[in-house]
């Protein structure tokens, strides 16, 4: 008879192999890591994991995730920032990443997720209907459809595209393109046609 792990420890591996990006290996790995480390650091991070659903909730105007004490998130609470311009974005980490840039001042609205009849989400189950009425009840001059490019956020693109049809404003995808520092003969065809037809005059 196979020898097991202790039911605790399998418990802990099969949590973690849950997690997206993680796998059985690395679960494991993360779980024996935690059982030879100090106890107080497997204790701060199983109170960091208690903590973090009732310690935040989602902005009630843009959808991110903020502290639960707060009544909107620290972007649309700034008055510095361009009511004007709001950047949609799949999920909050596109947000993360569009702030680590430092070159955008306005608003966001996040959706969580994109259409996929594959994965069965549909624009119900997006914040889409919320975003209308944004645009029906703020002076937003400009969108900003930041989804990410694959078939889901195309989609989503082409579903608001329709539903805000007749709305006042400019709607706008990020750039595509070649990387900083990429090799043209590395490019893929979908990536090298896109640069093509978002090329800048010098």
């Amino acid at each position: 008879m196979r020898a097991r792990a202790p039911q605790p420890v399998e418990r802990l591996v099969e949590a973690f192999a849950r997690l997206p990006g993680i796998g059985p290996k690395t679960a494991s790995r993360l779980t024996y890591y935690l059982l030879r480390a100090p106890e107080a650091e497997s204790l701060e991070l199983a109170q960091a994991l208690e903590e973090v659903r009732p310690g935040t909730r989602l902005c009630p105007r843009c959808f991110n995730i903020t502290s639960s004490g707060m009544d909107l998130c620290e972007v649309c609470a700034d008055e510095a920032r361009d009511n004007g311009v709001v950047c949609v974005v799949e999920d909050p980490l596109d947000a993360l990443a569009i702030e680590r840039t430092g070159q955008f001042a306005g608003r966001y609205h996040v959706l969580h997720g994109a259409i996929s009849p594959v994965e069965g989400i549909g624009p119900e189950d997006l914040r889409i209907e919320e975003l209308a009425r944004r645009v029906a009840h703020e002076r937003i001059s400009e969108l900003i459809l930041a989804t990410n490019p694959t078939l889901e956020g195309e989609a989503t693109v082409m579903f608001l595209k329709r539903r805000l049809e007749g709305s006042q404003l400019r709607m706008t995808r990020l750039a595509r393109g070649l990387p900083a520092g990429g090799d043209l003969e590395y490019a893929d065809v979908s990536t090298l046609s896109q640069a093509l037809e978002g090329r800048l005059d010098l």
